[in-house]
């Protein structure tokens, strides 16, 4: 088998365990297809997730979920508005046996962390989480405690305009890498939801592990991004800040700060996790206009006309991505990174059409004038037999 046929096995091996833990998933969370993808997205990538929904839609449920087909450590920290900093990622404590202070860490010190209502708590308790989501430690009394690795946050919140809420920092959304809205479920996923939850709830079983969690995040920081999909996302970030430069001039008076380059990051990680989910080890189009929306909703910030005219962030997103050209890549224009060169027939695949006229086919056309000696030879072969 080469190594080619073994890298390629490796990956279905890996799709199928990917599959199965969605599999685990959907036994719990009936509906949703969308949540489920793109917090398993969110593990691949590295990233934070904050989903957005009326209550007794599954997000706290949802997360539950893939903590425990995930496994690893899982702590949930229910936000409150008496919650102090020091709840969150511990303080010291003075011993009077020991006459010296210990460090009592706090719940964020696990594999994954549930945020849950996490707007239900003032900006200084959520700005608690600023260090921990960014830099992956804490720093309590002077030294810096490192988080476990994978480490994520994923957070559940209500709509903005229920009562009781606070809205969360800029710099603190900038931190997540989607925010998912999730929506009501469907007559028939309802009815289905009665069926299942009415006698025995299901129980989902573990099927990853947190080192092969951090294996499967490697395969997805390899995924193969061609420069022209790199460029399309730069180009796409660059109109949120400047519309002007694209000729959106009535959306510029719609931001007033565009996306960082933390999105540009987001998106690529993204469009590759997407990518090995889909059974790919390469980014396609599709899988970068697929994560653009979830990535940019929570981090442009609009302006006070924008709330006047009731213009939602999709919208800005809509126009945006409506402008900026899509580059068109195809299959053959994506390499098989970090493998070795396929030998045998594999050059009549991929690059082999954009060589061209290569060095063996030069000789040909200097072999031209020989065929162009031929009938002059057979005329005056002719002029001998008439003679």
């Amino acid at each position: 088998m080469t190594s080619r046929e073994t890298d390629t096995t490796d990956m279905a091996r890996d799709v199928q365990t990917l599959e199965k833990a969605v599999y685990e998933v959907k036994r719990v969370i009936v509906g949703q297809d969308r949540l489920v993808e793109r917090i398993l997205v969110g593990l691949l990538a590295r990233g934070h997730v904050l989903l957005e929904g009326v209550p007794g839609v599954a997000k706290t449920l949802a997360v539950e979920t893939f903590a425990t087909v995930v496994g690893g450590s899982f702590s949930r920290v229910q936000f409150t508005p008496d919650l102090v900093p020091t709840d969150l990622i511990g303080t010291r404590i003075f011993r009077q046996g020991k006459e010296e202070f210990d460090i009592e860490l706090g719940p964020v010190v696990a594999n994954f962390v549930l945020a849950d209502e996490i707007n239900r708590a003032p900006a200084k308790v959520q700005s608690a989480l600023l260090e921990v989501m960014a830099e992956r430690h804490v720093s309590i009394g002077g030294r810096t405690y490192p988080m476990p690795d994978p480490f994520l946050v994923m957070a559940t919140q209500n709509p903005i305009e229920n009562e009781g809420v606070y809205p969360l920092p800029e710099a603190q959304r900038d931190r997540f890498l989607f925010k998912v809205v999730v929506d009501y479920p469907s007559v028939e996923e309802e009815r289905e939801i009665v069926y299942r939850m009415g006698v025995a709830p299901p129980t989902p079983q573990q099927v990853l592990n947190p080192d092969e969690l951090v294996r499967l995040q490697k395969i997805a920081a390899s995924v193969f991004v061609h420069h022209a999909l790199v460029d399309y996302v730069v180009r796409v970030i660059a109109a949120t800040r400047n519309p002007r430069d694209v000729g959106l001039d009535d959306v510029a008076s719609w931001i007033a700060y565009g996306a960082s380059p933390r999105a540009t990051l987001g998106i690529i990680a993204a469009s590759r996790a997407l990518a090995l989910l889909r059974g790919r080890d390469y980014v396609v189009p599709q899988d970068v206009l697929e994560v653009i929306p979830d990535v940019l909703r929570h981090r442009l910030v609009l302006s006070y006309d924008a709330l006047a005219d009731e213009v939602t962030p999709e919208q800005v997103i809509t126009r945006v991505l409506q402008t900026v050209g899509l580059p068109q890549v195809g299959v053959q224009a994506v390499p098989q990174q970090n493998r070795p060169a396929p030998q045998g027939p594999a050059p009549q695949q991929g690059p082999a059409p954009q060589q061209g006229p290569n060095p063996q086919q030069v000789p040909a056309p200097q072999q031209g004038p020989s065929p162009q000696q031929g009938p002059a030879s057979q005329q005056a072969s002719a002029t001998d037999s008439s003679r």
